[in-house]
């Protein structure tokens, strides 16, 4: 039941943001006279077809591929065009026109995420304070002096209202090299504090592994947390664990939720550990040798055990609410957008510079996950999913690879300033660069679905 949830969450996400996509080509092309022979939702073989009014007799379809779709224009290069009609065709339209279609597109995506992030933000969200939590001794943020308690405020100029914004805050500032300045508040009272590492900095930047990396974690909230399942010859079953039983404490450290067991049990590794459960009413310690795995390149500790976590409750001093009337939602939603498409293309960059490791880059398993995901967790949540991945696509079509909008684009400007089209020969050479590019990435972004799978 889950993965059909997750694989129809995926479905609608895909099939709303490509007719977005797909509809700025189309309607831009429709309002400036180009002629449009078909819009179709998804590639290879009509599933459905309806043929639109009017003298064009434009084809609408939904195709049986539903990871994508085109808006086929009537073009010279793809079939003989007749005398009457040649006018309308995409090679005979003036240059700016060209690009007006193509970047219409993009252009639909990023305004289709402030519409989203808009009605977010009429709805009105909930986010969390970034408060510090544990510090582990002798991490980069004790020497700093980070203290649990701490609300950071800022990085750099970066104003971090809510633990996500610290999060693309801590990413940028980290990425980009150098000391990572904090402004923190406790008790009423805001202080300056310099983050310095001087380890490797690309093995920070993978996903889960910054603020672990910089020695704190951040004030969370409680969830009671159990055994889910108990693979037979696992460490957990020789320790005598059961299915339902509830975790209590680590080390006599109690657990405020399941994301604290796993980070307690992966810094156990190797060495003797008691765990306090409660099994029927009674509580009842377990020792247990934590065993070592390598994952990633580090050596974590791991049972071998599933868990499940019951919803987690927030104290109220940490959970920040707001909401907007329509004329400042939008203005949120545009600022929103313009961040995100932002933060996008300085990501692609250092990935491309090798600052930041390509781990971040996520594939269509992922992305079904984060999609089910985010339904389970609500409206607003999956509004708010469509939007990061509606910023996404619109940025990475913008880009001036050949096959994508901004590579089109890039003809065409190429075009007007010499005053004739690329040869052929050198579309095709550019098609075949294009092609391998985007295999590459694909295959690079199947590699870290399934190898965060495995491990």
């Amino acid at each position: 039941m889950t993965f059909l949830v997750f694989l129809g969450a995926f479905l609608v996400a895909i099939g709303v943001l490509v007719t977005v996509h797909e509809f700025g080509h189309y309607w831009v092309a429709k309002r400036l006279g180009f002629k449009v022979l078909r819009f179709s939702i998804g590639f290879g073989k009509p599933l459905l077809t309806r043929i639109g009014a009017g003298p064009d007799r434009t084809e609408y379809c939904i195709a049986a591929i539903p990871l994508g779709g085109y808006v086929k224009l009537l073009d010279e290069r793809e079939g003989e065009v007749s005398a009457a009609e040649r006018p309308r065709s995409f090679t005979r339209r003036p240059i700016w026109q060209r690009i007006a279609v193509l970047v219409a597109g993009p252009a639909m995506n990023l305004l289709f995420a402030v519409l989203l992030y808009a009605v977010i933000a009429m709805i009105g969200t909930q986010a969390i304070r970034p408060v510090v939590g544990d510090v582990r001794p002798g991490s980069p943020a004790a020497v700093a002096g980070l203290a649990r308690g701490d609300e950071i405020l800022q990085v750099g100029e970066h104003r971090t209202p809510d633990t996500g914004e610290l999060q693309i805050a801590l990413l940028d500032r980290f990425s980009g090299g150098g000391a990572v300045p904090l402004l923190v508040r406790h008790d009423g009272t805001p202080r300056w504090v310099t983050l310095h590492y001087q380890g490797d900095r690309i093995a920070l930047t993978v996903p889960g592994k910054l603020l672990p990396g910089l020695g704190f974690d951040l004030a969370s909230g409680t969830a009671t947390t159990v055994v889910r399942t108990v693979p037979a010859g696992s460490a957990g079953a020789r320790a005598g664990l059961e299915p339902g039983d509830l975790l209590v404490a680590v080390d006599g450290r109690r657990l405020a939720n399941g994301s604290q067991f796993v980070a307690a049990i992966a810094a156990a590794a190797g060495r003797p550990t008691t765990l306090e459960i409660e099994r029927h009413g009674a509580l009842r310690q377990v020792a247990v040798t934590v065993p070592a795995v390598r994952v990633n390149g580090a050596t974590i500790g791991r049972l071998g055990i599933t868990i499940s976590q019951g919803p987690l409750h927030w104290p109220p001093a940490l959970v920040v609410r707001r909401r907007a009337g329509p004329v400042a939602a939008f203005a949120v939603g545009a600022e929103r957008t313009w961040e995100m498409s932002a933060v996008t293309m300085q990501m692609l960059w250092r990935i491309a510079t090798g600052e930041v490791s390509p781990r971040n880059i996520s594939g269509p398993i992922s992305i079904a996950e984060f999609a089910g995901i985010s339904l389970y967790l609500g409206f607003t949540a999956f509004l708010s999913f469509l939007a990061v991945i509606s910023v996404s696509l619109g940025v990475l079509n913008l880009a001036p690879v050949p096959l994508l909008d901004g590579g089109q684009v890039l003809y065409q400007v190429i075009e007007g300033i010499k005053g004739s089209p690329l040869s052929e020969r050198m579309q095709i050479l550019g098609q075949q660069v294009g092609i391998a590019l985007l295999v590459l990435l694909m295959s690079l972004a199947f590699y870290n679905d399934l190898s965060r799978h495995w491990n």
